[in-house]
């Protein structure tokens, strides 16, 4: 007996053309991506056990339930699952023509973030309290509405075969899309969400093929713009005492420059293979202040040790190398658009909580993609990937 007929054996006609149609060479379930989403749902499942890890024995923040925080990292897991499965039936292209619409409700929640509504968690107004412990980050469905209104904008010319590249007033019409909510964000303030969308807008024009003028121009504009507000003392104080204490490292350990010192501690107690989940005296101790958000990396470094931190920036490696693979191959600009600002924001987000946590860069309060605990995050980054996937599976199956 073959091995194809010997695996449909007990089921009936019904059943083994459901089987066939599903494994089929064109199929969506072949044509996923799959080291993606292996990579990715990893990402999340060694996430639910470092926030285990960081919130088990913090009964202020716990209310005395150990698993509490486990329970809802993987609740919200299961949500970015079915949210991305939604994102791949319903299509990046079919998606496109409701970007307008997904644009205003984000640049909306995001001016709610403004009102009596906002709530100020860190120095930062950048969550909608609506009570009962539910809270939401608009900044974080910013990241994808910009992508997406920003790849509408510098495609729909080119893919449509009037030209070959954005021309200038193209380009300078998504800048203005992407202008208004960088704007909001930095209102909040929310100084890690903007250096990310900025990093997204120098991605996407980079794929999109404009002038390279364009990202020369904003480059200079930025580093102006951060020299600005510098001189001009518009930062809060917790910002200044954030970038005081990562250009001095031994400035002020028990004050502005604890978080820091502490998350290096972890980190550096680790060794190669760590002391062990559950055993990190740092973390039980709960020497490192937002464990299970900004610093999650810090118990993996003293846990898990340098294998544990590896593993994740290799597993974040695989995602951000399919990705790759999928605006490369991606037939249409959209498609490539798209996939290029994930990988921006992928790729940066990651660079900047992990080197915070080393203190190679300042600390900006921005969540470990996959692996941090807060649902918003969890949400944005599981359609994110639903994106890159419809992307692929949309493709034509012989590119």
């Amino acid at each position: 007996m073959s091995t194809r007929s010997y695996s449909l054996d007990g089921y009936g006609p019904q059943q083994k053309s459901a089987w066939r149609r599903a494994t089929a060479r064109d199929s969506l379930v072949r044509r996923l991506d799959w080291p993606m989403l292996v990579a990715a749902v990893a990402l999340s499942l060694l996430g639910s056990l470092l926030v285990w890890s960081a919130t088990r024995t913090r009964d202020s923040l716990n209310h005395g339930d150990p698993q509490h925080f486990l329970w809802r990292h993987l609740l919200s897991l299961l949500i970015g699952l079915a949210l991305m499965a939604g994102t791949v039936w319903l299509g990046h292209r079919r998606l496109r023509g409701a970007v307008p619409v997904l644009y205003g409700i984000s640049v909306v929640l995001a001016l709610l973030v403004l009102t009596p509504l906002g709530a100020t968690i860190n120095g930062s107004r950048a969550w909608l309290d609506f009570g009962g412990g539910l809270s939401l980050q608009p900044a974080e469905f910013i990241k994808i509405t910009v992508i997406l209104v920003m790849a509408m904008l510098l495609a729909a010319r080119v893919d449509a075969g009037d030209r070959e590249h954005p021309d200038h007033r193209t380009v300078l019409q998504a800048l203005g899309m992407a202008a208004l909510p960088i704007v909001v964000i930095m209102l909040m303030p929310d100084l890690g969400s903007t250096m990310v969308i900025v990093v997204i807008v120098l991605g996407v024009l980079l794929a999109s093929g404009a002038s390279n003028r364009w990202v020369v121009g904003l480059v200079v504009t930025g580093i102006g713009g951060a020299v600005a507000v510098w001189m001009l003392g518009l930062l809060d104080e917790y910002q200044i005492n954030r970038f005081a204490a990562f250009a001095n490292p031994s400035l002020d350990p028990r004050g502005v420059g604890y978080n820091t010192n502490q998350a290096r501690i972890a980190i550096g107690s680790g060794g190669l293979w760590g002391k062990g989940l559950f055993d990190g005296t740092q973390t039980t101790g709960q020497f490192v202040p937002e464990q299970q958000t900004d610093f999650i990396f810090t118990v993996a470094g003293e846990e898990l040790g340098f294998a544990g931190g590896a593993a994740i920036i290799a597993l974040m490696g695989v995602l951000l190398w399919r990705a790759c693979r999928i605006a490369r191959n991606t037939t249409e600009l959209y498609g490539t658009i798209v996939a290029a600002g994930i990988i921006a924001w992928f790729a940066f987000q990651t660079f900047e909580n992990i080197g915070m946590t080393l203190g190679i860069m300042p600390v900006a309060g921005l969540p470990l993609p996959f692996v941090s605990y807060g649902g918003t995050s969890m949400f944005a980054v599981w359609i994110a990937v639903g994106l890159l996937q419809s992307i692929k599976v949309q493709r034509p199956v012989s590119a």
